[in-house]
């Protein structure tokens, strides 16, 4: 600012004060405006070389062929969408020096989404070239071959940006690599799976039913297996060479226990139950052929398989996480088994009233009975292990779960309890269906009771929970809320992982490491020379901060400095 300004000038003030730029919304329009036309050109380019490539790789045929109008879009896309994506990524990309540009939303929310859309085109092109020269489809591996490398050349782009010292993202960097192993992940296991069925399958002599008339059964089984690989192996490039799995961040750790924990726990439980269904009717219920009682087999013991290996490695990986994340891994198990007991419950109650009267044509009470029983057994017995009723728990740490489960109870009651009403008031106008009034409201009073009984029980936990939580507040013995602490940056030198995990069992925060410049790469995973401070004292030194944000020194040697900062 000027003398005359400082000198109380009112002309000159108005005149030197800076705009209010930073706190406009113009630069963020402009960002998301830019962004979103970049990505779309990239797609188009992408697209458009994808094709032109593929036409080489046509040996033997004429380049344009018939295909004139395809020709001419590839054309199109390449040498009018190619050169604008090339000149607005110059212009972006001189433009991330300033630091502004750098830290901005816009530019992880496109290096993010560009990431994962190049990676699933990428990979999905290539293994379906794998998988389409061994089912002997001679033309179909040109094209998928093209789209492959130039979506691999468009992955390898970014995420070299994404990695760039001095120009990558300085908001969602762990995006991409959380992303990439969920979609490892999943794509791994599904196509385990499906290998598994297949040859199980092949086992029980179900195969021919499901590959078509004159296909060998080991066919899809090998193409399963090359997807199983690529899955397996963009799984573990994002894992351990990305670093997911050092990850403490709230998204890493919604994905672990969402994906990793629940959704295989979900597959474990349904193809359990599955193969229990299979073993009660070959024991009580010989009406069908054995062919027909076999053909649900395969299917189940490939997804209980892949999904126990997918819920113990993840489950192993949660015990080495805070408290908040164990606890979250517990009760989302819990949940899925609650749901199994549940509705086994629910289809017991309906095959007995079914037992009771004379069912509508077409159905077998016991075959209905025996499936109800068998999600019975299996949910009931994980539900037990992983809630455990007669143990003492944490009232605190799970009371969002009984208000979820609350929640649900309510919605598929009241689903239940309409559908009853509607049944009874069909029947009481005289409906020319002939079906008693037990038949049509057998399936949602069974529904009905079983969700009553779950509301009941986890009701009366969470009058009990409350009482000890009142009589503890009373006593002086409840544990007290002093921490106000929701995010912290961790900056160091030495390994990161006990110490990050020191700031989460003490506070509960989101934290964030930044790696000192000159320290080892490996620091970050327990390689570092220097052993820096330890994780009680990082505890103690964070006792009585209040902030909402910090930032945690720590390092070189002994010293430790808590930070707090304001928004």
């Amino acid at each position: 600012m000027s003398g005359d300004a400082v000198n109380g000038d009112p002309k000159n003030t108005a005149r030197t004060d800076p705009a209010p730029l930073a706190g406009s919304t113009q630069p963020t329009v402009r960002r998301l405006v830019v962004y979103v036309l970049l990505f779309a050109l990239v797609a188009i380019a992408a697209a458009g070389l994808g094709g032109l490539l593929g036409r080489l790789f046509a040996l033997g045929t004429e380049f344009a062929g018939r295909d004139t109008t395809g020709l001419a879009r590839s054309l199109a896309f390449t040498l009018i969408g190619g050169p604008l994506a090339a000149a607005l990524w110059w212009a972006v990309w001189r433009r991330l020096a300033e630091p502004a540009e750098r830290s901005a939303l816009a530019w992880g929310l496109y290096l993010s989404g560009m990431y994962v859309v190049s990676l699933v085109a990428a990979a999905s092109s290539l293994l379906g070239t794998a998988s389409s020269l061994i089912d002997g489809r001679p033309l179909a591996w040109r094209l998928s071959l093209a789209n492959g490398l130039v979506w691999a050349a468009v992955w390898l782009w970014h995420r070299w940006m994404r990695r760039h010292p001095a120009k990558g993202p300085l908001r969602l960097e762990d995006v991409p690599a959380v992303a990439g192993t969920v979609y490892g992940l999943i794509l791994g296991a599904g196509a385990a799976a499906g290998a598994l069925e297949g040859v199980f399958g092949a086992a029980t002599d179900t195969a021919a039913a499901r590959t078509g008339f004159g296909q060998p059964w080991w066919i899809p089984v090998l193409e399963s297996c090359v997807w199983a690989l690529g899955g397996l192996v963009i799984w573990w490039w994002h894992w351990f060479r990305e670093g997911a799995r050092g990850l403490r961040t709230r998204l890493a750790e919604v994905a672990l226990v969402v994906v990793g924990i629940m959704a295989a726990a979900i597959a474990a439980l349904a193809g359990t139950g599955v193969v229990v269904y299979v073993l009660l009717r070959l024991a009580f219920d010989r009406t069908d052929p054995l062919h027909t009682l076999l053909s649900p087999l395969p299917a189940g013991l490939a997804a209980a398989s892949v999904g126990l290996l997918v819920w113990r490695y993840h489950h192993c990986v949660a015990r080495e996480r805070s408290g908040t994340v164990r606890n979250a891994a517990t009760l989302v198990v819990s949940g899925a088994a609650l749901a199994a007991a549940a509705s086994g419950i629910g289809v017991v109650i309906n095959a007995s009233l079914a037992l009771a009267t004379t069912p509508l044509a077409g159905e077998e009470p016991r075959t209905l009975l025996l499936g109800g029983l068998a999600s019975l057994l299996v949910g009931g017995p994980v539900w037990w292990l992983a809630w455990k009723p007669t143990a003492a728990a944490d009232p605190a740490g799970r009371r969002i779960y009984l208000v979820a489960v609350f929640g649900v109870s309510a919605v598929v009651a009241l689903v239940a309890l309409l559908v009853v009403g509607y049944r009874l008031f069909e029947f009481l106008l005289g409906d020319a269906s002939g079906a008693g009034l037990v038949d049509r409201v057998r399936a949602p009073l069974g529904l009905l009771v079983a969700t009553g009984l779950v509301a009941a029980y986890h009701f009366a936990v969470w009058r009990r929970d409350r009482t000890a939580l009142a009589g503890a507040v009373l006593a002086g013995t409840a544990p007290t809320p002093t921490r106000t602490i929701a995010r912290a940056v961790l900056v160091t030198g030495s390994d990161a992982g006990p110490l990050a995990r020191a700031i989460e069992e003490a506070t509960g925060a989101d934290v964030t490491v930044w790696r000192t410049a000159g320290s080892p790469a490996g620091a970050l995973h327990g390689a570092g020379p220097d052993a820096g401070p330890g994780a009680e004292a990082l505890a103690r030194a964070l006792a009585g901060v209040e902030a909402r944000e910090v930032l945690v020194l720590a390092g070189p040697g002994d010293r430790i400095e808590v930070i707090p900062m304001a928004r």
